[in-house]
């Protein structure tokens, strides 16, 4: 079904990275004896390989959103464009089986091996064995995960971050042009969530699709999106835009509010110490607070802060000292971003 540039793939040739833009062209959802719609003229546009976030409140229809982009629920008014082309137009399990989808609750099939949930759509395409076998341990190896250990196992034999993981590839087994990923960390423990959320990027740095990723908590959204949609309550869109400026130029009340009072701190999430002036190190040897030049300067004060004040030293890839980070200078920082958010 799709026709632009960056979904062009030979039927026959080996999956390569694909990705299709997505347009939402005054899109509506009423649902029979409603009075309100719950989704509300909404309109945005993802360029392919971006990942957009739809955060918002209860209410607000950012699921119901989602799940119009697959027909999994039928449009009341309005369109949607996959790579240019409506969705309406094709029909809707064969619109399915291009588009990944990944749940909250992951839902692996209990009685299928790994392997084999990841081949599902493969094998619905009428893929041949030997390109479904090549294309599963690809994507185990893409998720750190090793396909003659983990590929004949069970779901029921992994750790919920792993059948987490294995939702991902089995989404992205077909090389789809979108994936939709509803809530798909909300039920992971705190610290695999974020181990789990950084895994996906470095993944999404390598794939570069399209994604629609649904959440309710902003600090997700921040994170993950390259551009976030917050949508009220109503399904009526308040602001989509890029983090940065969601954190610095809210367009309303609403929009300041749900991005919370503590929005310097959030940006400070979007900048790691490479964006920053270090304090030199004076031919120091890493002590034993040592911290990546990829920590956040919100990660790193918080820990210079953990330490009562004392500095970090700031290694790179290979472990040589680039630098320090102090109490002081994280201040400066911090009252630059104040001022500039004013």
């Amino acid at each position: 079904m799709l026709t632009n540039e960056e979904s062009a793939n030979t039927d026959g040739d080996p999956p390569s990275s694909k990705a299709a833009s997505l347009e939402f062209r005054n899109v509506s959802k009423l649902y029979a004896g409603q009075k309100e719609p719950a989704v509300n003229d909404l309109s945005f546009t993802v360029e392919a390989g971006e990942v957009c976030v739809l955060v918002g409140p209860s209410g607000s229809g950012k699921t119901t959103a989602m799940r119009l982009i697959n027909r999994m629920i039928p449009l009341s008014g309005g369109d949607i464009l996959l790579g240019g082309d409506s969705v309406l137009k094709h029909d809707p399990t064969e619109l399915r089986r291009e588009i990944g989808y990944v749940i909250q609750q992951i839902g692996l099939f209990p009685h299928y091996s790994i392997a084999d949930n990841i081949a599902t759509v493969p094998k619905l395409l009428g893929w041949d064995k030997a390109r479904t076998k090549e294309r599963v341990r690809e994507l185990l190896a893409l998720i750190g995960l090793d396909p003659d250990e983990i590929g004949p196992r069970y779901p029921s034999q992994l750790s919920g971050g792993q059948r987490q993981r294995v939702g991902v590839a089995r989404a992205l087994a077909a090389d789809p042009p979108l994936m939709l990923m509803d809530e798909p960390f909300g039920a992971i423990d705190p610290i695999n969530r974020e181990r789990l959320q950084d895994e996906f990027l470095n993944l999404q740095a390598q794939v570069k699709k399209t994604v629609v990723f649904v959440t309710h908590d902003i600090d997700e959204a921040i994170k993950m999106g390259d551009k976030i949609a917050i949508l009220r309550e109503g399904g009526r869109l308040a602001q989509f835009d890029s983090p940065e400026r969601i954190l610095t130029d809210p367009h309303d009340d609403f929009v300041a509010q749900f991005v919370g009072a503590d929005r310097t701190l959030k940006r400070l999430g979007l900048s790691t110490l490479e964006d920053i002036d270090l304090v030199s190190p004076n031919g120091l040897r890493p002590g034993p607070e040592t911290v990546p030049l990829s920590t956040s300067v919100r990660d790193a004060l918080s820990q210079v802060l953990s330490l009562n004040g004392k500095p970090l030293t700031v290694v790179d890839q290979n472990d040589h000292v680039v630098g320090l980070v102090t109490l002081e200078l994280l201040g400066s920082v911090v009252g630059s971003e104040d001022h500039h958010q004013s």
